[in-house]
């Protein structure tokens, strides 16, 4: 990568904190006077309802709107003064149609925090309702890349090689875009998780996408980045407004399109998987949870899932719990960029 590109990059991060922090100064009191207040699952600690119970959400427009202000930003700054060579065109292409995606898993939280809001309940969309909307975007999301003509069905693995999985690529990275989607949404349980987390993803996913030549998904990665500090500045506990299943969907759409978005050109699933072990880890734990409690008549293997609960319950402070949680993210990250490099020099 060279300086320039690390210059925009710079500027796309920053914007997209500029704008996703000063959205906060309109968007916090508007939420607040249309009572667009969290209701708090019954799933959680009990202590959530007294102290965040009300707290305005659907914050997350806060940063789709810094996000992607700063993504176009970024592409401009990168392809205004030359016409795009076939290559570049496609991985325009592929991260443009990743945000797209993202935003379609926005808006479908969108109307999961609209329900909640407006009928006063913890639950929004059926079960149903969201896999088949997810099952929807997933799929439009590959057959658009199709029609591109990105049609890349292979997975490549570390030091083994790349395993074309024809077909049957689009149904394994389907089923794990729609799990790594929703186990971002489930990370979003205590103030600043899963913000951070995303951040810590974000950063090892700008040096991957870099270091691979994908420069527009290294943009993509310094926005989103980018926002969700601009965000945590407001989510941080005590939290001022969460983001709603609005935000948390729309951050998975992304973990997902900067690990799937290489296409043909770099295959960065299996590195998308060990970066986003927080993520994973924690939607694992209710799987693994609720498989248990059934299987054994009711006994529990956590004292509480996701995993961030369980913690709680054992009385480790939020801001603790994101820290720590932070930093196991880091870790993973710094071992996918590892296995990149690696790979690159042996």
């Amino acid at each position: 990568m060279n300086i320039s590109n690390i210059w925009i990059l710079s500027i796309t991060a920053i914007t997209a904190l500029i704008i996703t922090f000063g959205l906060g100064f309109r968007l916090i009191p508007i939420l607040r006077r249309l009572k667009f207040g969290q209701t708090i699952l019954d799933i959680g600690p009990a202590w959530h309802k007294t102290k965040k119970q009300g707290t305005p959400t659907m914050g997350g427009f806060m940063f789709i709107i810094g996000i992607t202000a700063a993504f176009s930003l970024g592409l401009f700054m990168l392809y205004h003064k030359a016409e795009m060579n076939p290559l570049e065109q496609r991985r325009f292409f592929n991260a443009v149609s990743g945000v797209i995606m993202a935003l379609c898993f926005g808006f479908m939280g969108f109307l999961d925090d609209w329900i909640k809001v407006r009928k006063k309940r913890n639950e929004g969309l059926s079960v149903n309702q969201k896999l088949f909307l997810q099952v929807f975007i997933v799929a439009a999301y590959f057959t658009s890349r199709i029609i591109a003509g990105d049609a890349n069905t292979s997975i490549n693995f570390p030091f083994l090689g790349a395993v074309d999985f024809w077909f049957f690529y689009y149904i394994i990275m389907g089923l794990g875009i729609i799990y790594i989607v929703n186990a971002v949404n489930i990370t979003d349980g205590i103030d600043g998780l899963c913000g951070s987390v995303t951040v810590v993803y974000c950063a090892s996913f700008m040096i991957i996408c870099g270091f691979s030549d994908l420069v527009e998904l290294s943009v993509l990665s310094a926005a989103t980045a980018g926002g969700c500090i601009g965000f945590l500045i407001w989510n941080f506990n005590p939290a001022k407004v969460f983001m709603g299943d609005t935000g948390s969907l729309f951050l998975g759409g992304i973990v997902c399109a900067l690990g799937v978005g290489g296409g043909v050109d770099a295959s960065t699933e299996v590195v998308m998987v060990v970066a986003a072990a927080v993520f994973i880890w924690e939607a694992l734990t209710v799987m693994i949870q609720t498989t248990y409690y059934k299987a054994t008549g009711g006994k529990r293997l956590f004292k509480m899932t996701p995993i961030h609960h369980s913690f709680e319950l054992r009385g480790w402070k939020e801001t603790k719990i994101v820290i720590v949680f932070s930093l196991i993210a880091a870790a993973f990250g710094a071992a996918a960029t590892l296995l990149v490099v690696m790979e690159a020099i042996i």
